[in-house]
């Protein structure tokens, strides 16, 4: 009996002694956290070991694409575990890399931001939520993942590397248009085709100037028919779109003729897409060709849209 009673109370001593030396660990249930500037539902949902439709469902949000900035979000099921570090002889782990963010200037596209910091369009898209890679504006703040050129500096290529053959930045001079069958007048108008996605100074019937441009995307398509030049700015602020979807907010968009309501012809600094629908419904023309056009077309200008 002495012998038995001697084990139990070693068993008990050497349980104390492991509990005491094991690792101190911690769970945390679900819990919520603050929206950081930068942030999206995917970038959330990716750290906190989590979905994107389960914090949609969770929060009842509205816009997959959109959070902001000081929002308050309840994460389902995550779990955060500390655990004591323990003495090793292993090299130290490299600290991951610093978020890198970038703020869009005049001219900039997506695919050229990918490539200065060596990822993907859709990397970038994905951190972001973009839904159009065709268009990012002036100004807007984007997270880039994995940036392997850290300040946006892409390196040399090696020594023995071949040269790249020269990618296309803007489609070549596009030919005149055909002389017009039943102009509005015997004067000056301007035509654009939404199909072939082109701009053309006419004198009566006779085509003066055809250049390539971006009218509306489907779900916000230039509108049709026959107007006129109303007013022209040098330089005028645009904005709309909506918030964390397709908002824009662009400054000094140069040598602007609008023809109805909001609907202008003007100059572009935020892509070079053009002979694609890019737009809001506005036509966007290369700038140094939207100057050609203001120039040369006065207020009252017939203007016809058509497919």
């Amino acid at each position: 009996m002495k012998r038995v009673l001697v084990l139990f109370v070693c068993s008990v001593l050497a349980a104390a002694f492991i509990i005491s030396f094991a690792p101190a660990a911690s769970a945390a249930g679900p819990h919520w956290i603050i929206v950081s500037a930068g942030e999206t539902l995917y970038s959330i949902a990716a750290r906190h070991g989590t979905t994107v439709d389960a914090l949609i469902r969770a929060n009842n949000l509205p816009n997959p694409n959109f959070v902001f900035s000081g929002q308050r979000l309840f994460i389902p099921g995550a779990e955060t575990v500390s655990v004591a570090p323990a003495a090793s002889n292993a090299p130290t782990v490299p600290q991951t890399a610093p978020t890198v963010y970038y703020t869009v200037r005049p001219g900039d596209t997506l695919a050229a931001i990918a490539l200065r910091y060596g990822v993907t369009p859709a990397a970038i898209a994905q951190a972001n939520g973009l839904t159009n890679w065709n268009f990012v504006w002036y100004g807007q703040r984007l997270q880039i993942p994995g940036a392997t050129n850290v300040n946006g500096v892409a390196p040399p290529p090696a020594a023995n590397s071949q040269p790249s053959a020269p990618q296309p930045n803007t489609p070549p001079p596009n030919p005149l248009a055909a002389p017009a069958v039943n102009p509005p007048t015997t004067g000056k108008w301007i035509d654009v085709n939404v199909t072939q996605q082109t701009i053309t100074a006419y004198e009566g019937t006779l085509p003066l100037k055809t250049v390539l441009v971006s009218t509306g995307l489907p779900r916000t398509p230039t509108v049709l028919g026959t107007f006129k030049i109303l007013r022209k700015y040098p330089a005028v602020h645009m904005t709309g779109g909506t918030p964390g979807y397709d908002y824009y907010d662009l400054p000094n968009v140069p040598y602007t003729m609008f023809f109805y309501q909001g609907y202008a012809i003007h100059g572009t600094y935020w892509h070079s897409n053009f002979g694609h629908p890019m737009s809001h419904g506005c036509v966007n023309a290369p700038t140094e060709e939207a100057k050609w056009f203001y120039e040369w077309a006065p207020v009252g200008t017939p203007v016809v849209s058509h497919r």
